[in-house]
């Protein structure tokens, strides 16, 4: 029987609108006007909440095969739905084997089967001296490709260097697959942690962590980024962008028609360098979280169109890993656990700017489906869509607590953060598989192929 979702808000590609949506099977069938439900459907309505994409993260740690300990597919995807979040894409690094050849894919596609509560992909790995085994991933399906310019904190996910880069963006050339990249470089890393070292700068000191990544890092980087996607014609994705000071070169290169695009991270928009307490290594990821004069131009640049997208870099671990007893910066694990949060964290401080829910959906459910390849199946309500739906309230202001947080280990820089709107319902492909706070049925997540 044909189901019809009905709301007085539905988020469409028009914007927001009395609608109704018409779900059969699978699909969304049509979106119609409020009162033009069939009359056969079964009816669900909304009243006045917002009915909105299902969204998509595609910057995602999932950790398995191999480090199932730090995350794994069921903890992270029942996080994921509980967040309104129904397809994520999983990073190539943390899982054993590291996803760097076609071999590696398949092991991580049977760890995901039965386990996942939204639909996944995975990224596939550029590691140094891995050039030839890019297009048997190609060939396996992968959406795009994921590289480091700076040690990723996996020994056997080596970074690259520009030889390693022109090689990979060689074998992708025609294919329209993005290269992902950690845009940070070694060269300013180590001077800036040499110079660290000569002062005897405080280990525990946040200060000192911000001092060791310095903006200069990013620059580098984005700078030769820019130039290898000019060069070779290649869309080249930065990831988790930090610094504002690298928008007016980026915006530059958008602008004569450099395939680059940019996202950055809940966490730089809802956190401020001031305002970490020293030895709160929870709050440690690279690039770091900086000034909040930066945040604040990170923010006008999405508002502006000149950063495309937000993803969270759910990226956890176990709480030893973060060596909260000893506060250290330098030795705790790098990444911040926020899978399902960064809807609510993130809207609160949105919906403060008077910024709308429709730029909401598209930095965090269009945009991140289009760089994965999925813009025909995920991230819109629109006729010939996943019927992937998030029933949101986004009214009721709240405070994070342990007890919200469905990732496995409830560590979270989140945690006593104020947050804005209330995920009701999460459904996936026409089914409602989370409502409040109760899952349904099983895992019936299913991996997705590039178009």
């Amino acid at each position: 029987m044909p189901q019809a979702i009905r709301s007085r808000r539905v988020l469409t590609p028009d914007g927001l609108r009395p609608a109704t949506v018409v779900v059969e099977g699978e699909k969304i069938a049509s979106v119609r006007a409020w009162n033009d439900a069939p009359p056969h459907a079964a009816l669900n309505d909304y009243g006045d909440l917002v009915v909105m994409p299902g969204l998509v993260d595609t910057h995602v740690h999932i950790n398995e095969p191999g480090r199932t300990e730090w995350e794994g597919f069921e903890t992270a995807t029942k996080a994921a739905v509980a967040g309104g979040v129904t397809t994520l894409v999983d990073m190539p690094l943390n899982c054993m084997p590291e996803t760097i050849n076609a071999t590696a894919l398949e092991a991580k596609r049977r760890a995901a089967n039965g386990k996942t509560w939204v639909d996944w992909a995975a990224w596939g790995g550029v590691v140094h001296g891995n050039a030839d085994s890019l297009p048997g991933l190609i060939d396996a399906g992968v959406p795009g490709f994921k590289c480091f310019m700076i040690h990723s904190g996996i020994d056997g996910f080596a970074w690259v260097d520009e030889n390693d880069l022109r090689q990979a963006l060689e074998k992708l050339r025609g294919t329209g697959l993005p290269l992902l990249v950690h845009a940070e470089t070694a060269e300013a890393v180590n001077a800036a942690v040499a110079s660290l070292d000569a002062e005897r700068a405080d280990p525990c000191a946040y200060s000192t962590w911000l001092a060791s990544r310095p903006d200069s890092a990013e620059l580098d980087a984005i700078a030769l980024l820019i130039r290898l996607a000019e060069e070779f014609s290649a869309p080249i994705h930065i990831v988790h962008l930090a610094t504002a000071q690298a928008l007016p070169m980026l915006a530059a290169a958008r602008a004569r028609g450099v395939p680059i695009t940019v996202e950055t991270c809940a966490h730089y928009l809802c956190f401020a360098a001031e305002d970490i307490p020293d030895g709160a290594t929870e709050y440690k990821c690279a690039p770091p979280i900086r000034n909040s004069a930066n945040r604040e131009s990170l923010l006008q640049a999405l508002e502006d169109g000149d950063i495309d997208m937000i993803t969270t870099d759910h990226s956890p671990c176990p709480p030893e890993m973060k060596r909260r007893e000893e506060g250290r910066f330098d030795q705790a694990w790098g990444g911040i656990a926020s899978l399902g949060l960064a809807l609510p964290a993130v809207w609160r401080v949105m919906h403060g700017r008077g910024v709308k829910l429709e730029s909401m959906a598209r930095w965090m459910a269009s945009a991140p489906a289009k760089l994965a390849g999925l813009a025909d199946r995920k991230g819109t309500i629109a006729a010939g869509a996943d019927a992937d739906l998030v029933v949101f309230d986004p009214d009721p202001e709240w405070t994070i607590a342990k007890d919200d947080l469905h990732f496995r280990h409830k560590q979270s820089p989140y945690i006593g953060q104020t947050a804005r709107g209330r995920v009701r319902e999460t459904w996936l492909r026409g089914e409602i598989v989370f409502s409040s706070v109760q899952f349904f049925g099983a895992p019936r997540g299913r991996e997705q192929v590039r178009a």
